[in-house]
C-alpha cells in the first residue's frame, strides 16, 4: 500500500473538543456581612444587596426564601447575591445578626 491510499478520514484525538467549564470559585469572605441599597441600571426601583454570606448554594438559596419571607417582598439570588426588593435594610439587618452574622450596612 502506498501512502496515499492510506489516508485518515477521521479522527475523534483532534479537532474542536470543548472541556467543560469549571464553576467560578467564590472569594472567601472576611466574615462580615454587607448590606447596601442600589437603584441604578432598575429605573429608580430600589434594592438591598446582601454580599458575604459564605455558605453553599442551597443554604443561600433558604436564607433568600427565609429574608423574603420575613420581609414581605420579592427578591431572588444572583452569583452569590441576595437582592432583596425595597429598602428593608435595617429590618434585613436585624434578622441577619439574629442568625449569628456579623453585618454591617454597607454604602451611603
Amino acid at each position: 500500500m502506498r501512502d496515499t491510499e492510506n489516508r485518515l478520514v477521521y479522527s475523534t484525538e483532534t479537532g474542536r473538543i470543548d472541556k467543560p467549564a469549571e464553576k467560578p470559585v467564590r472569594p472567601k469572605g472576611d466574615g462580615i456581612v454587607r448590606i447596601q441599597r442600589q437603584t441604578s441600571g432598575r429605573k429608580g426601583k430600589g434594592v438591598c444587596l446582601i454580599t458575604g454570606i459564605d455558605a453553599d448554594d442551597a443554604a443561600l438559596a433558604k436564607i433568600t426564601a427565609d429574608l423574603k419571607k420575613k420581609c414581605g417582598c420579592g427578591g431572588s439570588l444572583k452569583d452569590g447575591v441576595i437582592e432583596i426588593q425595597g429598602d428593608k435594610r435595617d429590618t434585613l439587618k436585624t434578622l441577619l445578626e439574629g442568625l449569628g452574622y456579623n453585618v454591617k450596612l454597607a454604602g451611603g
